[in-house]
């Protein structure tokens, strides 16, 4: 069996993390069990969710726990079998983590998932087509649940995330407004993924300024607004918000660090009668299959054009996800082991 290299999460972080927190190790691969399957990743999937769970603090999910191979998403191939399903040479995707190879007991439902690398790229299985992907269907469809007409804003609008939801949104026929970081972002996000406009949040000092900026493209307001981000962005979305509006809730990244983020206007809930929801997609599997098949049909057709930013070798990983979580990438966030 192979020599296994791996990261683990080796401190907590104290305000920023650092590279200090991870640690880079190699063991030797345990020999196959009944019902086991060895995958040879192939691509490593950075997501800013990860940032939370190095805390040891109360979540959706458990912490990270110290001294284990950091938890995430993972697509690669088969290279040794002891399960009836799985051959050698199947490409998969499951949650393998920060290493170069992982042991599934392939039969624990969910645990891995046959993928066609033949008409999608298999590293699109981590982004458009995968958990971002589906992340961003479930906010659109399910809590903002917009009608015909509606301006749909979402914020880290040229991440995985963003970018599906731009996609899925524009193919509804909806208004669709972004905010990224930087003028090259933006104009990613309107002439490569068709939203009506973008804006970018970084000569903005302050949320009364971005919500200026706001109202200018959305002159009829907001009346969906997928988050991501939180902070400074969401104080100055809320202003911009139509009555009834949704508010689709997903990350939080302004806040990863752990200082808490006060909200300045929380009233504006109240009186424009806002639907504000947090959701963890992974609660939600019933809605994968359908969810996965459209964002498949939107990459094949071309509507969907996600970028990717790829760091190589396992080593590589902590200083990605770090520039991750400062918008260094562009597009989905990934590491290529082989």
């Amino acid at each position: 069996m192979p020599l296994n290299h791996q990261i683990l999460l080796d401190s907590r972080p104290k305000g920023q993390a650092s590279a200090s927190n991870f640690k880079l190790v190699s063991q030797p691969t345990p020999e196959l069990q009944d019902g086991q399957v060895l995958v040879r990743h192939h691509y490593l999937s950075l997501d800013p969710y990860m940032r939370g769970r190095m805390n040891d603090s109360k979540s959706y999910v458990a912490p990270q726990p110290l001294g284990q191979v950091m938890q995430g998403g993972t697509a690669g191939e088969v290279t040794a079998s002891r399960h009836p399903q799985f051959a050698v040479g199947d490409t998969v995707v499951g949650m393998g983590g920060w290493q170069e190879y992982s042991v599934v007991n392939a039969s624990q439902p969910g645990a891995l998932r046959k993928v066609d690398a033949t008409q999608i790229p298999l590293s699109t299985y981590l982004g458009a087509v995968g958990m971002p992907g589906v992340t961003a269907w479930y906010g659109l469809v399910k809590i903002i649940a917009p009608q015909a007409g509606d301006t749909v804003l979402v914020s880290a609008a040229t991440g995985a995330v963003g970018s599906a939801f731009g996609a899925l949104a524009r193919s509804r026929g909806l208004r669709v407004v972004g905010i990224a970081g930087g003028p090259e972002k933006c104009a990613y996000a309107v002439d490569e993924l068709g939203f009506d406009a973008c804006i970018d949040y970084k000569p903005h000092a302050d949320a009364a300024s971005l919500s200026g900026a706001l109202q200018t493209v959305c002159p009829k307001g907001v009346d969906g607004y997928f988050e991501n981000v939180g902070g400074l962005v969401l104080d100055a979305v809320l202003p911009q918000m139509n009555a009834f509006g949704r508010i689709a809730l997903c990350g939080m990244i302004a806040g990863y660090d752990g200082a808490p983020l006060p909200l300045r206007h929380p009233a504006l809930i109240l009186t424009q009668r806002l639907t504000v929801q947090g959701f963890i997609v992974s609660e939600h599997m019933d809605v994968w299959p359908d969810a996965l098949r459209e964002l498949a049909q939107l990459v094949a057709s071309g509507q969907l054009r996600a970028r990717e930013s790829i760091a190589h070798g396992l080593a590589a990983a902590p200083e990605a996800f770090l520039g991750l979580l400062k918008g260094k990438n562009f597009g989905k966030q990934l590491v290529k082991l082989c």
